[in-house]
């Protein structure tokens, strides 16, 4: 079947979520049978369980149930619903600047903006070269039902200084003890941001995979661009969620139109919802083949994303960034990102005295430069996304 017989058509949202129920029932049976969920489980020297990280490997993803509990999730949940009310009317060219800052209030100062916005329920990058041409094919654009607005939100940006909430998630001791389980003890945070989801409205995001840089390196392996957490502040379901095409990370080269055209729609053959509860955390591969479709259901889903990397793939590393400034991600670098980690270990131990401290590597010897306070609020934390890396 060639691409151009796959080109999506037009349903309305009703029409959409329709189509999608049979896909979605073998999805979710096909993604509770892989054995790849559960609390988070360390042993006696605080290291992650064996059989987890072989699942991890073996899948390209893992959820993590129960990660933080209700009273923590109220606290996300309120921080992530103020910053939604303070974003601003969409930009007056979304569709060639789709950031935007904040109005006068809390967001407006941050060098990078801190909202992103796309049309309702539309793929506003499969089949385009953004993203350096990650997604190369389109998702279905389903027509919302009654009335909407123009433009939604469907990304916010630069969570830790954003949030105070999650500034303190930054810093969860089992799940940094799972960062150093999969990318090893000096692992190199990159980028945070919240995927916002709201029922009826929110966007796809067309199939594909994250890294960029290492394919053809010749030590490449299943793990060379890193993973991703994202943590569930409601129900991840698979009309609203992150959709995975298990094993696919542990492929060098993997062409994304060949699956559609193999499966005869962006409906992908073999691959399997995220299905997650509130407060649970998925560990994502970065080179997995993921996707989401366009949110024709009545549930809403916001996912905190927030990703590291190996350190030995990113120091000394050029690349290009979107828009096409060059850079080399130097150790001063990676040291000024990594102390992020410190900021966040020491925020939430002030918030939650009674948990273990995570003990960073990188930052040992050091901590006492890293603390949360109002200086290092403003001196650290502010603007630290502008020494995010991508690879």
């Amino acid at each position: 079947m060639s691409l151009a017989e796959t080109t999506p058509t037009t349903p309305t949202a009703a029409e959409h979520a329709a189509s999608m129920a049979a896909y979605i029932a073998e999805g979710e049976a096909r993604a509770r049978s892989l054995g790849n969920r559960g609390p988070i489980r360390l042993d006696a020297n605080g290291k992650l369980a064996a059989d987890i990280l072989e699942a991890y490997w073996e899948n390209g993803f893992y959820v993590f149930e129960g990660v933080f509990g209700d009273e923590e999730r109220a606290e996300l949940c309120a921080d992530v619903d103020a910053m939604l009310a303070e974003a601003p009317a969409a930009p007056e060219n979304p569709d060639g600047a789709r950031e935007a800052h904040g109005a006068e209030g809390s967001h407006y100062r941050f060098r990078r903006p801190s909202y992103r916005y796309a049309r309702p329920l539309s793929d506003p990058v499969g089949g385009t070269a953004f993203n350096k041409g990650r997604h190369p094919v389109k998702m279905v654009d389903p027509v919302p039902d009654g009335e909407t607005p123009g433009w939604t939100v469907e990304r916010l940006i630069g969570n830790l200084q954003a949030m105070e909430s999650c500034l303190r998630l930054h810093g969860h001791p089992g799940l940094l003890a799972v960062a150093e389980a999969v990318c090893g003890a000096d692992f190199v945070p990159y980028t945070e941001v919240t995927f916002v989801k709201q029922p009826g409205l929110g966007p796809s995001v067309a199939w594909h995979r994250d890294g960029t840089t290492h394919w053809e390196a010749e030590d490449w392996d299943a793990g060379a661009h890193g993973f991703n957490f994202m943590a569930q502040l409601y129900k991840s379901t698979p009309a609203n969620g992150v959709w995975f095409l298990p094993g696919s990370h542990r492929r060098r080269r993997q062409d994304i139109r060949d699956l559609v055209a193999e499966s005869g729609s962006e409906r992908l053959d073999e691959a399997v919802p995220l299905v997650a509860g509130p407060g649970d955390v998925c560990i994502a591969n970065r080179q997995c083949v993921h996707g989401s479709f366009a949110n024709s259901s009545p549930d809403i889903r916001v996912t905190l994303n927030a990703g590291f990397f190996p350190r030995k793939r990113v120091e000394g590393v050029s690349t290009t960034r979107l828009d096409g400034t060059a850079e080399t991600f130097d150790a001063a670098r990676i040291y000024r990102r990594a102390r992020i980690v410190g900021l966040a270990i020491d925020a939430r131990a002030q918030r939650f005295p009674d948990e273990t401290r995570y003990v960073y590597q990188p930052l040992v010897g050091r901590e006492g430069e890293n603390l949360w306070n109002a200086e290092t609020q403003e001196s650290l934390l502010r603007d630290y996304n502008v020494y995010d890396m991508y690879i």
